[in-house]
């Protein structure tokens, strides 16, 4: 059972909130049962130093809420903290599986856009993708360049010269954050409801589902994802993970990306007190089955 939230401080201030988790910090400092700890997030991903606010003095287990490391950086962190008597649920290969998409792309293929994938600063034969897909579009292993002047997808107009072009354009905004490898997905045509997608994002932790939330911004009146689809993929082997759902033009529902729960974001308007409340319950109930 876990009783730790690890959270990331604010810039050169260990003992105060990074500014965009101060709703998640606040709504653990009032749940009698969790307790935050903060971290170092710059101190660790410039100079690999650990620092916390506190230092317990017997073995915990914490969940990790904070942001994205790259798979090597995540590992350190586990076994450095695990020295410092802070034990993450989350183990390295949990983290790696659901923050890099093509790892549990072949469990989850049936209900998500079929992919290609690349070395990185390999040339990709533009011609191979156009014969495998209508309309495409590029990501690394983890995230694309989205809110850039790079293309939100391609099609069959485009020519080598062009895409090889774009693909440096990629590279420049990705630089060091670039994850895994490249990533081509078959590019989905999404419903729209008042210029909105209707996309979905849903928690999971120990097998059970944490949270279904709204995750762009529509209306509620929007329709919701069909809980047989959640359900299917609530065993994936992993203690804290998030799948995205998002409604197609033709009704469908499909997968478009996964993530690890340590490291998703809430959804803009969720409830963080009743998620770190529900987080707790189901970690209560694992719990009891163990003990069982």
């Amino acid at each position: 059972m876990f009783t730790t939230i690890l959270f990331p401080s604010a810039y050169g201030e260990i003992n105060q909130i990074d500014e965009e988790f101060v709703r998640e910090y606040e709504a653990v400092c009032e749940n009698d049962a969790l307790h935050p700890i903060l971290f170092g997030f710059d101190d660790w991903v410039t100079e690999n130093r650990l620092r916390l606010s506190e230092k317990p003095e017997t073995d915990i287990r914490a969940v990790y809420r904070g942001w994205m490391m790259q798979p090597g950086q995540y590992r350190d962190f586990f076994e450095r903290l695990s020295k410092r008597r802070i034990h993450l649920l989350t183990t390295p290969e949990m983290y790696e599986r659901m923050h890099m998409f093509p790892l549990i792309y072949p469990q989850i293929q049936e209900d998500t856009a079929k992919i290609l994938t690349f070395p990185l600063h390999t040339k990709i034969d533009v011609e191979q993708l156009k014969g495998t897909f209508r309309r495409f579009m590029v990501k690394d292993y983890v995230k694309s360049v989205k809110g850039t002047e790079f293309p939100a997808f391609f099609d069959e107009t485009v020519s080598q010269e062009e895409f090889d072009r774009w693909m440096e354009v990629f590279y420049h905004y990705r630089a060091n954050l670039l994850t895994g490898g490249i990533c081509v997905k078959e590019y989905l045509s999404l419903k729209r409801y008042g210029g909105k997608t209707n996309e979905y994002r849903v928690f999971y932790f120990q097998n059970e589902i944490l949270s279904v939330c709204r995750n762009s911004l529509q209306g509620n009146y929007t329709p919701e994802v069909p809980m047989e689809l959640i359900r299917k993929w609530q065993g994936l082997d992993s203690v804290f993970y998030t799948i995205d759902y998002a409604e197609l033009e033709d009704g469908t529902w499909k997968i478009i990306e996964t993530g690890d729960g340590s490291v998703s974001g809430l959804s803009d308007g969720q409830d963080a007190r009743s998620f770190f409340r529900k987080l707790y319950i189901c970690g209560m109930e694992e719990r009891a089955k163990e003990m069982q």
